[in-house]
Formats: C-alpha cells, sequence, structure tokens
C-alpha cells in the first residue's frame, strides 16, 4: 500500500523527528523511518528506552523552569507531539505560559499545528533551527514571546543530528545572544566520551541513510551554554558538575537507560546570569 505524505514530503527518505516518534511508539512515521530505526534498534535496543528518559526528562526541565518562574518556552527541534508535551507540563503549572514549537519537517508542523495550536498560549512554526535569525522574527514568535523577558530555550535531542559544517556553536550564541537575562537554556545530546564503537555504528546508519549523527565529546557540548550558569546537579563534562551519567532523575523514578549506557547521554540546564 502506497504511504500517503504532505506535499513536499518524500516517504521515501527517513526523517529523525519521525523516527524519533518511531521509537517512542507512535504512527506518525514512514516505512523508511522504521527501516532506519530497526537498524539501529537491532545494533543498540537501548535506544528506545533512553528516547523514553529524554522525553521524561523534558518534562523535568519544563516543571524545574516552572518552578523558577519562567513562563515563556521556545522549543527548538520539538518533533512530532506526544505525552507530555511542553505545554502540557507549562500550562499544568504555570497557568499564564507561553510555547513556541519548531520543526523543519512538514508532517511535524502539520500535526502540530492540527494538536497543539492554540493562538492565545501555543504555535507551531515550521522552520530550520539552524537559522537562528529567521526563528526569532517569525510572526508565531514574535507574538507569544517576549524576548525582553526571560525565556527558556529546549534544544533537547536535536543537536548531535546537526553536522559541524552547518556551525551549531555559531547558531546557538545566535539564540543565547537574544535572550533577557535570567533565561534559560536545556540541552540533550548524545556524547562521544566514551562507547565510542557504538556511537560510530550508529553514525554509520544514519549516513547511509544521507542523515547527520554527529555524537560530541563533553567539552563541546559543553560549550554551547557559554558564560550560562550551569544548575545542579550541573553538567557532566571534565569536573564541570558532580556527577556523571543521566542527570535529573528523580528519587525513585524509573531509570531506563542500562547505568553504563546511561554515558552516550549528557544533558544539562543553565541561566543566563
Amino acid at each position: 500500500m502506497k504511504e500517503q505524505a504532505p506535499q513536499g514530503v518524500d516517504p521515501h527518505i527517513p526523517n529523525a523527528a519521525r523516527m524519533y516518534d518511531y521509537f517512542l511508539g507512535g504512527k506518525d512515521n514512514f516505512q523508511a523511518d522504521r527501516d532506519l530505526a530497526d537498524r539501529v534498534l537491532s545494533f543498540l535496543p537501548e535506544t528506545r528506552d533512553g528516547t523514553r528518559e529524554n522525553r521524561a526528562l523534558i518534562g523535568r526541565f519544563v516543571r524545574y523552569l516552572c518552578e523558577q518562574g519562567i513562563t515563556q518556552f521556545l522549543d527548538l527541534g520539538s518533533g512530532l507531539p506526544a505525552q507530555e508535551n511542553v505545554h502540557e507540563v507549562a500550562l499544568r503549572h504555570a497557568p499564564d505560559a507561553r510555547v513556541v514549537y519548531v520543526d523543519n519537517d512538514p508532517v511535524v508542523a502539520t500535526h502540530g499545528r492540527a494538536l497543539l495550536a492554540d493562538p492565545e498560549r501555543v504555535a507551531m512554526v515550521l522552520g530550520d533551527v539552524r537559522r537562528p535569525k529567521e526563528i526569532l522574527s517569525s510572526p508565531e514568535v514574535r507574538t507569544l514571546l517576549d524576548f525582553d523577558r526571560p525565556v527558556a530555550v529546549l534544544m533537547m535531542f536535536i543537536l548531535h543530528l546537526i553536522r559541524d559544517e552547518d556551525d551549531p556553536h555559531g547558531f546557538v550564541a545566535a539564540y543565547r545572544d537574544a535572550l533577557a537575562p535570567g533565561s534559560y537554556l536545556a540541552i540533550s545530546h548524545v556524547g562521544s566520551d566514551s562507547h565510542t564503537s557504538v556511537t560510530d555504528r550508529v553514525s554509520q546508519f544514519y549516513e547511509a541513510a544521507n542523515m547527520p549523527f554527529r555524537p560530541r565529546p563533553g567539552e563541546e557540548i559543553s560549550a554551547f551554554f557559554g558564560d550560562f550558569e550551569f544548575i545542579p546537579p550541573g553538567y557532566l563534562a571534565n569536573g564541570v558538575g558532580p556527577e556523571l551519567g543521566w542527570p535529573y532523575l528523580e528519587p525513585g523514578a524509573p531509570v531506563f537507560l542500562d547505568p553504563d549506557l546511561a554515558l552516550l547521554g549528557y544533558a544539562g540546564i543553565a541561566r543566563k546570569p
């Protein structure tokens, strides 16, 4: 049966957002997405649990940010709507919260606008996170978010899907520079400090499908935060933070990742002074 896709979308080309949806058990994906995802799972079955943990981590970050008084969120590379979306968690803890999602996949944008859009609180932008000027000047962003006040920028599970030649440190700096003091930046990223045979093999799967997958060492990931101040338990690279592993696990919360494989993942949240 021929798969139907929105105009401009080739269902035969795998997409990271739709693979993420598949890892989470979603149905908004095509056979090409499932084929590549299954290749990854055949080599690293823990990917599914790691994806779920990243999703749960987003919720914990958002709740923490709301507790700090943040009511504005810019979710870059948001992916397809799933359970416990940013706006759902934010509005639960801060009824006046405003959330803008950004993704470059038309499938994500179509579903997001249908399921999430609330002109007064939530918007979905079809855009490229590598172009911060376009994102920050978009009507949806300017309508919902006031950059004279603190904003939380979320870049969860997205930067390792960006090639070095696209200057990720440069465009992340542009987002940081646009933020008012008291704003926050949250990042999760696949690391390359350990288990290089695993990350190299997964990178090969993605490259065979002409998709980027660029794990980075802790020092490079730490640099994404610039001079922002890390929030305890802190970041994980080279003594910057006190803990090694995947942080921000609540007491009693399920730990999906094998403790050893957890070293593949880095996450951090930091505040603009």
